[in-house]
């Protein structure tokens, strides 16, 4: 079945409100295996959103619209679509009443504006409202498409996702549907992670999975449909085809999870600790970590030291060090980590020292330019490490990233976090494609 989705709000049309309603009805749309043919987004005006209407439902079986059911005089969807449907709007009694039992819940006496929140289009169904006042409508059109409308208020939407739209997707969608995978991979372009899954397109069918890319991270979809059993066992071939072919690049196949609070997750389970000394990223790093729940059990604190004089009275950066080689350098970028990982006492350092630009770049270290250090227990280094002494080795990797201030910085965080779940799991130090520009290429 075809489906299309309106979102309806003049704010959507600027920079200041994004549109995630449609996201979350295109999850469910297609987790039922609905096929989404067009997704729009339009202004409080009543005669286009009308408009708008008519021709959706003549494209699709479905058409789902959030927004313009509040009491405002912008709110105009109800209007509309009644329009749209050639039906009339009709005052239920019974509606009115439960908005005025709400209100004197909430102890207040309810606007007289709200009471055009009571109209009904003739003939369709309501859907309750458990977290707002403005009800939902289901209408079925002349032409046998359906008509759902939802308030723009995401988490009065999602509850008339789950108790009326679900259900309704479910019954015609026969138990079939179509579910989707996913593998995030760090610090690996795009066109590396491209050539080495290339060979499940052929296996699997190229519309089957897609490559996604955003700085410092590839994420790797893939789709299955049909009933349940067969969905999951298609699902789970694809994506142990793809660990084979990517190999230890992947960190999670959680769609929400955070390199951060996987590689949490394997220092908890260890029983180990990390600590940082931040320079270019100010902090960035010891934010994304302490962002997960939790972490304090394995994340002891870190150590911004943007200025030379900081770097060594809070993590001991030599002073000769600074001197002969200079803040930004695979020097200082082992001392960084070495001296977090000693003075803050935790099992592994990470150190991060680099020219985020604009200005600041030189022809030896240009804008992009950043050093990157592990340090770990001796008895963990493993090949490419230097020993700082008999009870610290280091990893190092020196990157040029491409990009703006921020990207530079969020990049780097990304590939710090990175070589310390690589040496967790006695993988590689490091991404190979992550020693140059490439690294930030989408």
């Amino acid at each position: 079945m075809r489906a299309a989705i309106l979102a309806v709000g003049t704010e959507l049309l600027g920079t200041d409100r994004l549109d995630t309603n449609s996201l979350r009805l295109t999850e469910s749309l297609e987790r039922h295996g609905f096929d989404l043919v067009t997704k729009a987004v339009i202004g409080d005006g009543e005669a286009a959103i009308a408009g708008e209407l008519e021709r959706l439902l003549e494209m699709a079986d479905v058409v789902l619209v959030s927004g313009g059911l509040g009491p405002t005089a912008d709110d105009v969807t109800r209007e509309a679509a009644a329009h749209a449907l050639g039906r009339e709007l009709v005052h239920d009694a019974e509606v009115l009443a439960e908005l005025e039992a709400k209100f004197r819940a909430y102890g207040m006496d309810m606007p007289a504006v709200n009471r055009k929140q009571a109209d009904v289009i003739a003939g369709a169904e309501l859907i309750e409202n458990r977290r707002g006042t403005a009800p939902g409508q289901r209408a079925e059109a002349p032409g046998g498409a359906t008509l759902f409308l939802f308030p723009g208020v995401p988490v009065e939407l999602e509850a008339m996702v789950e108790t009326a739209l679900e259900p309704w997707l479910a019954e015609r969608s026969g138990g079939r549907g179509r579910q989707r995978g996913m593998l995030k991979i760090a610090s690996l372009p795009e066109s590396t992670v491209e050539e080495r899954i290339a060979p499940a397109y052929g296996e699997f069918g190229r519309e089957a999975i897609s490559v996604l890319a955003k700085p410092g991270e590839v994420r790797i979809q893939f789709w299955a449909s049909g009933g349940d059993d067969e969905r999951r066992e298609r699902l789970e071939a694809i994506a142990r085809r793809l660990r084979e072919l990517v190999g230890g690049a992947v960190f999670t196949d959680d769609p929400e999870a955070d390199l951060a609070g996987v590689v949490g997750r394997l220092l908890a389970e260890r029983g180990e600790t990390v600590a940082t000394a931040e320079s270019c990223t100010g902090g960035w790093l010891g934010q994304r970590i302490t962002s997960i729940a939790g972490s304090s059990a394995w994340y002891p604190g870190g150590v911004v030291c943007y200025s030379n004089p900081l770097k060594e009275r809070l993590v001991g950066v030599p002073t000769e060090l600074l001197a002969e080689h200079g803040a930004v350098s695979r020097e200082v970028a082992h001392a960084l980590a070495a001296g977090a990982r000693e003075r803050i006492g935790a099992t592994y350092g990470l150190g991060i020292t680099g020219v985020a630009g604009p200005g600041g770049g030189s022809e030896d270290k240009p804008v992009g330019t950043v050093h990157l250090a592990l340090a770990s227990p001796a008895a963990g280094a493993g090949e490419g490490s230097t020993s700082l002494d008999h009870s610290t080795a280091l990893n190092h990797r020196s990157v040029r990233f491409p990009g703006d201030r921020d990207r530079v910085r969020w990049m780097s965080t990304q590939l710090a976090l990175e070589m310390l779940r690589r040496h967790l799991l006695g993988i590689d130090a490091a991404p190979e494609a992550a020693t140059g520009a490439e690294a930030g290429v989408a």
